[in-house]
């Protein structure tokens, strides 16, 4: 792939928006690269936990290629939208865990890309932001939606219409970032940690545990509840199951086979 990066090591395969030049900005051919290399990732079963980031020091990925979109027609433009919807519902919908490691600028399409992303980790020099209204547009990627549900509508509706960018403390300080580390390697080396951790554990459990949290979310807590049930009650029918609480009682330490 030309402005990918995909590495992976066991269990863990590390996603790298590869255009340092254009500060990792996404045009048509590195979206249409996401939409392949997230589709290959799903399809690899020992992949059990992603870390995405961006290339070089200045930026994950500092929105969407504004040379391309000034171009664009209103039927370009929703058809550009929904490429990008596809690939971030993707990552939304996996079964394997993705981890948003943001060094520098996250913005637009890249603070959309991070959100998706089941938790994001960044360094002090990052920034987020959706800068859209500036440029007389709005979030197209699913960013007036994503982040309400994070910060609630008061401060989506702050940072949206603002357009103002937030540091990373910020960011933690309202929920979007879950740690902030002081440098690029320290913050490669708490992603890679924490996957290391994530994939040591139950995948199916965990694949649950995520339907769970993104589907329960707007249902009453009734329907949550018993959703949550019908989830819990499906993993007792799995080999992983029954060789995790086995291992528990033997004192020894499991080995999950994703079955």
């Amino acid at each position: 792939m030309k402005n990918l990066l995909l590495k992976t090591e066991g269990n863990i395969t590390t996603l790298t928006i590869n255009r340092p030049d254009k500060l990792n900005a996404l045009d048509l051919e590195t979206i249409k690269e996401l939409d392949e290399a997230i589709a290959s990732i799903e399809e690899n079963d020992d992949t059990r936990c992603v870390i995405a980031t961006g290339a070089g020091d200045k930026a994950f990925i500092a929105g969407a290629d504004i040379e391309f979109m000034k171009n664009l027609n209103s039927i370009e433009a929703y058809e550009f939208s929904r490429k990008g919807h596809k690939i971030l519902q993707a990552i939304s919908d996996s079964k394997k865990v993705y981890i948003a490691a943001v060094n520098g600028y996250a913005l637009g399409g890249g603070f959309e890309m991070a959100l998706a992303c089941d938790f994001i980790y960044a360094s002090k020099n990052a920034k987020f932001g959706f800068p859209e209204v500036t440029l007389g547009i709005m979030p197209g990627f699913g960013g007036t939606q994503t982040l309400a549900r994070i910060t609630g509508k008061n401060i989506a509706r702050q940072l949206i219409f603002t357009g103002s960018m937030i540091d990373a403390d910020y960011a933690k300080s309202v929920g979007v970032v879950v740690d902030v580390k002081e440098n690029k390697g320290e913050l490669m080396e708490l992603a890679q940690k924490t996957a290391s951790k994530i994939a040591n554990n139950g995948p199916i459990g965990i694949a649950m545990a995520k339907k769970a949290i993104n589907n329960g979310f707007n249902l009453t807590p009734d329907e949550a509840y018993k959703y949550e049930g019908t989830l819990f009650g499906v993993l007792f029918a799995t080999k992983d199951a029954k060789e995790g609480l086995s291992a528990f009682i033997e004192k020894r330490k499991p080995e999950f086979k994703n079955k």
